[in-house]
């Protein structure tokens, strides 16, 4: 690997690290505020706004300057949204404009691999990407409850700067305060990224002319009869799973009195089991049987459903672990169908815009549903019910709508599944 992957691989590290601790102690900050538990709920959809409204405008602005300048740029908007937060600004508000730099770097992160590195290498760059990306959300909600522990917080809010009074007060505050220099940190490495060398893209005189292309974009894969089945299943997974870190922490709460800081362990463990499922996937499952995971799909929203009946942290570890297992065998092979048919049909960068646009919708409007649930009375434990339901009968819809795909339309389908085993070999 050239020496500027490494360069990359710290910077996305770093800034995933903080994204994920600043989730827990913006939680915290909400809680010890007062807020109503719905506001707390809410901070996962107001983090997917931004990726959902920017979706069609992101990849074309990341292909425009050095992908390396992107990606500081983004870095430093996240700071101006923790600093917003610590200064009067909503949390809410302040959480989405992090939102706002998150939805700028992603397209940047994968588009530099592809600039960077051979096509021979890209699988072996997205593994590594992928494992540390994985490895930053377990370390960074960790990292988050630990910051608003009191043993070390009470050592931040403890500190002295002579001149400098930063007017903070409250563990939460100073939590956040300490995650402003990585994110810093992580700006410093977007800046010794090497320019690839790959000529840039001007952006449209009018943005507003990208949005026919992208809807085009959309339709195409909505219609391919393998696209469609997988974008709704990654769809499905990742407004699940973006939820799932909030229902983690108001699940634990709930049935094991838990604050937030043993609370984040706990989603340290649910992404540990999603590792190991998509590790397991990635070594025993092809492109042309993908779709045999859909009934994985329909136990995972069985086992979000059971998580009611679980009062004791012995029988949650190991339950938390096989949650996470099911859903990372379930999107890893689907992910890379969904991939394979969107370079197919249009390109791997307004393809992976379209896969953001769609998954982003799903936890926007998921959250804002669980969010409203809780604002109307619904317990923890009923919008976990509702929640799993939902799952199980939408991946239940899914895999009837292939099985009459592959009914309806048996010669496409065979077409479309030698594809995609030329492809896999």
């Amino acid at each position: 690997m050239k020496r500027g992957f490494y360069t990359i691989m710290s910077a996305q590290f770093f800034s995933s690290l903080a994204d994920n601790a600043l989730f827990v102690t913006a939680v915290e900050l909400l809680r010890t505020g007062g807020a109503p538990e719905w506001q707390r709920a809410a901070l996962v959809p107001m983090f997917a706004l931004f990726y959902v409204v920017l979706a069609p405008f992101v990849g074309a602005f990341a292909d425009s300057q050095p992908k390396g300048r992107v990606m500081f740029i983004s870095n430093a908007i996240k700071m101006v949204g923790c600093l917003m937060m610590l200064y009067g600004s909503h949390p809410l508000l302040a959480y989405a404009v992090v939102g706002l730099g998150a939805a700028a770097y992603s397209p940047a992160k994968y588009g530099i691999l592809t600039e960077l590195l051979p096509a021979s290498q890209l699988v072996q760059a997205n593994g590594w990407i992928e494992g540390l990306t994985i490895a930053s959300i377990i370390l960074g909600v960790l990292l988050g409850g630990q910051l608003v522990a009191p043993h070390l917080s009470g050592i931040l809010l403890g500190l002295d700067f002579p001149l400098l009074d930063f007017g903070i007060e409250r563990p939460a505050e100073a939590a956040i305060m300490a995650l402003v220099p990585i994110y810093g940190l992580a700006a410093w490495f977007n800046l010794r990224i090497p320019h690839t060398g790959v000529e840039m893209r001007a952006m449209p005189r009018n943005p507003l002319a990208l949005l026919p292309d992208f809807w085009t974009c959309n339709g195409r894969l909505w219609r391919d009869r393998l696209g469609q089945i997988s974008l709704s299943t990654t769809t499905l997974f990742w407004g699940v799973s973006g939820n799932l870190r909030y229902i983690v922490l108001a699940w634990s709460a709930a049935a094991l009195g838990y604050g937030v800081t043993q609370a984040s362990a706990l989603v340290g463990v649910v992404a540990i089991g999603t590792a190991v499922g998509a590790v397991l996937a990635s070594m025993r499952m092809r492109l042309d049987t993908a779709t045999r995971v859909i009934p994985l799909g329909i136990a995972m929203g069985v086992f979000v459903m059971l998580m009611n009946v679980i009062h004791s942290i012995w029988l949650a570890i190991p339950f938390l672990i096989i949650l996470g297992g099911l859903g990372g065998f379930l999107v890893v092979p689907m992910n890379a169908l969904l991939q394979h048919r969107g370079h197919n049909l249009m390109g791997a960068g307004r393809s992976i815009a379209v896969q953001n646009f769609n998954e982003q919708a799903a936890i926007l409007g998921m959250g804002a549903f669980y969010s409203l649930s809780t604002k109307f009375g619904l317990s923890a434990f009923g919008a976990i019910t509702v929640f799993g339901l939902l799952v199980a009968v939408v991946m239940a819809l899914i895999g009837r709508w292939h099985a009459r795909n592959v009914r309806c339309h048996p010669a496409e389908m065979e077409h479309l599944l030698k594809i995609a085993r030329s492809d896999h070999h």
